[in-house]
């Protein structure tokens, strides 16, 4: 080993205690590479999804990357946490299709709106509301979130190969297996599942990786035109806000309480869940430096809503680099350092496709279960709200559904049959908070 290989060593163990985690560098950066290649998909979805509310396309996609590494570093280097995070899937829906086209609002209405949810969070997370919040949630629901989350990562992928497709009969069927898509998934689940079998490190990067170049001659994607590209100007959308006037309106109310129930309980969802799988979760459930992992949220959300995007959270798929071994914030370093790569080359990070990415998600669905090995199902009272919690996050496509589901249903039954001193406090708030949430 060299001189500044042991220099770089020493700093990141220093930095990131990859001993005490039991990794190493190899493994930490592998596993960051992992993460990145099955959430790369943003950086074309979300300048996609906000292009509809007429924002400009290259500008989303800039602000997107750059977000996502600044509060991805965060994480890192704050929490010393393997997660990585991105404007949110939904919530990047929400603002386009409904508080921009639905609500008639302009763009520059919703940024406003998640620039003041930002600032909120930084706000209640400073002042421990956050993390007594991930506290209440008991912890064979936390043990829940991450089968529930297993099952919804898993149901991704499998969409994003066409293996499941929507169906008005029964609202989703199985798609046409002989296209190609659907066979570069399988072929990809294949080979990848004997990788894992196999014990190859790297096994779902490597299986990424061939499904990408089994794409190619099928048809599925391409080889890029270009190699280098440089970043489009973010002058369009950064720092676009509205005035006082529409800032103190009810409408502003309403898209921020949305906005701040979906977005908290998502995070915590991912954070709760991919912990768990970690074995990161102390005896009584707590998650050791909350406070932290949910700062780099906040901070994203806010440099995000500056910078012309959509809410930044915690991304499930950091469930792929978990799996591959990443056990520290090295690992969230190495996805930041992939996005900063993808500004410069983002031709050739663009022709992933969704079917080479989804033999990673549906395996890192199957490792996601494992904690349900460490739920007691024999008590109704806990297995009722388990199993809503497991069920809900696939069907409605949400990770803060199930959440609601589990915990309200988990408060009403403690209360009903003479145990509601097992409930926490803040739970019975949480469950009050999301009834008039429904109602409103």
């Amino acid at each position: 080993m060299s001189k500044n290989q042991n220099v770089e060593n020493g700093f990141f163990e220093k930095t990131f205690k990859l001993k005490e985690h039991g990794t190493n560098v190899k493994t930490e950066v592998l596993a960051g590479i992992t993460t990145f290649m099955t959430m790369a998909y943003i950086l074309i979805v979300n300048p996609d999804i906000l292009s509809a509310a007429g924002m400009d396309f290259g500008a989303v996609f800039t602000a997107t990357a750059i977000s996502s590494i600044i509060a991805t570093l965060v994480m890192a280097f704050y929490a010393n946490y393997p997660f990585a995070l991105a404007p949110g899937m939904g919530l990047n829906a929400f603002f386009a299709f409904t508080v921009v086209l639905g609500m008639g609002y302009s763009f520059q209405f919703a940024l406003t709106a998640v620039l003041i949810e930002g600032i909120i969070f930084l706000i209640l997370t400073f002042f421990n509301v956050r993390d007594k919040i991930v506290d209440a949630i008991p912890i064979n629901l936390k043990h829940a979130i991450s089968v529930g989350i297993g099952l919804f990562i898993a149901f991704i992928g499998l969409q994003n190969a066409g293996i499941i497709v929507p169906y008005a009969a029964t609202s989703v069927t199985l798609g046409d297996m002989t296209s190609a898509s659907a066979i570069v998934a399988v072929i990809g689940i294949i080979i990848t599942g004997v990788l894992l079998i196999k014990n190859v490190k790297g096994a779902l990067l490597l299986g990424i990786l061939i499904a990408t170049a089994i794409s190619i001659p099928l048809g599925v994607t391409s080889l890029p035109t270009g190699i280098i590209s440089a970043p489009p100007s973010l002058r369009p959308i950064a720092f676009q806000f509205v005035g006082f006037s529409e800032i103190f309106s009810w409408d502003m109310v309403v898209v921020l309480v949305t906005f701040l129930i979906v977005d908290m309980l998502d995070t915590i969802g991912t954070l709760v869940g991919v912990a768990s799988k970690t074995n990161i979760l102390r005896e009584d459930g707590s998650l050791p430096k909350a406070k932290e992992a949910l700062f780099a949220d906040a901070i994203g959300t806010t440099v995000g809503a500056c910078l012309g995007t959509s809410t930044v959270t915690t991304y499930v798929e950091s469930a792929a680099g978990v799996a591959e071994g990443g056990r520290t914030g090295l690992t969230a370093l190495s996805t930041a350092g992939m996005f900063l790569v993808a500004l410069l080359f983002s031709p050739v990070f663009l022709i992933v496709p969704g079917a080479a990415t989804a033999p990673a998600l549906v395996l890192v669905g199957l490792f996601m279960m494992s904690p349900i090995q460490k739920i007691d199902l024999s008590d109704y009272t806990e297995a009722i709200p388990v199993f809503l919690a497991i069920i809900m996050m696939p069907l409605s496509y949400s990770i803060a559904e199930g959440i609601i589901f589990g915990l309200t249903s988990y408060v009403f039954l403690k209360m009903l049959t003479g145990k509601a001193r097992q409930v926490s406090p803040i739970a019975y708030i949480l469950v009050v908070i999301f009834i008039a949430s429904f109602l409103i």
